[in-house]
């Protein structure tokens, strides 16, 4: 079982790879706003979320995902409620 903070921090580090170097990253990071993250790099970095997390991201979820602490709540719950 992972925590919040752990998943955050490791989504906090695969997002670093999509985005300028030097970017402050952290929960209330807008991911559109702030990250300027194109809808391709979006579902780039959809493929990477669940390769890393093994979890499968429902789509009918993201429009409720703005910043990365939202995304890292998603995770979260998906990652603990899943079949290990």
């Amino acid at each position: 079982m992972q925590t919040y903070q752990e998943i955050l921090s490791s989504l906090c580090e695969l997002l670093g790879s999509f985005v300028e170097e030097g970017q402050e990253l952290g929960g209330d990071t807008d991911l559109i706003d702030e990250l300027d993250l194109t809808s391709l790099k979006i579902m780039d970095m959809l493929m990477e979320v669940e390769d890393r997390f093994d979890v499968t991201v429902p789509l009918n979820k993201l429009p409720d995902v703005r910043t990365v602490g939202d995304l890292a709540t998603m995770l979260h719950q998906l990652v603990n409620d899943s079949p290990s």
